[in-house]
């Protein structure tokens, strides 16, 4: 599985203007909602669904990433998408520093086999330092976009 099997390219948010954790998580939903992925309706629900497993202990994986994700039963498919801060926000990461790069992940209730392979291929994408780099040096949502599509090509060809 690939990001861009996932990642809405229309939900990508190159410079977040939220400056917290609820805050970066209410952006990137509502951006879900307005790209249409995500009904209105259910907007709320998915936020106090990720809030929970937020509770459960932070997505900030540390060096600036955030994978914030949950499950829930009005989706028919797995979404998901990126977002940069170019200041950093407080997400109570495990290495305690700010998080410039979060990706969002919700998936159906029924298909937790997409849900632990997108985290995974997530987690094995931020591993790359250079990637991460460049995804933080973003100037808009399609660099950020065309960033995923070479990580795809590269995965493909290996």
């Amino acid at each position: 599985m690939r990001m861009t099997d996932f990642v809405v390219r229309e939900a990508i948010i190159s410079d977040l203007t939220a400056t917290t954790r609820e805050g970066v998580i209410r952006e990137m939903i509502n951006r879900l909602s307005a790209t249409g992925y995500l009904r209105p309706e259910d907007v709320e629900d998915v936020f106090r669904e990720i809030m929970r497993r937020e509770q459960l202990a932070s997505t900030g994986i540390g060096r600036g990433i955030a994978i914030p994700h949950a499950k829930h039963p009005s989706l028919e498919r797995l979404v998901g998408t990126v977002a940069v801060s170019h200041a950093g926000v407080p997400f109570d990461s495990i290495d305690r520093e700010p998080v410039h790069v979060f990706v969002l992940l919700i998936s159906p209730k029924d298909r937790p086999g997409d849900h632990l392979r997108a985290l995974e291929n997530v987690v094995r994408r931020m591993r790359d330092d250079q990637f991460v780099r460049s995804l933080q040096a973003s100037v808009d949502h399609q660099q950020i976009w065309e960033l995923l599509e070479d990580q795809s090509r590269q995965l493909e060809h290996r």
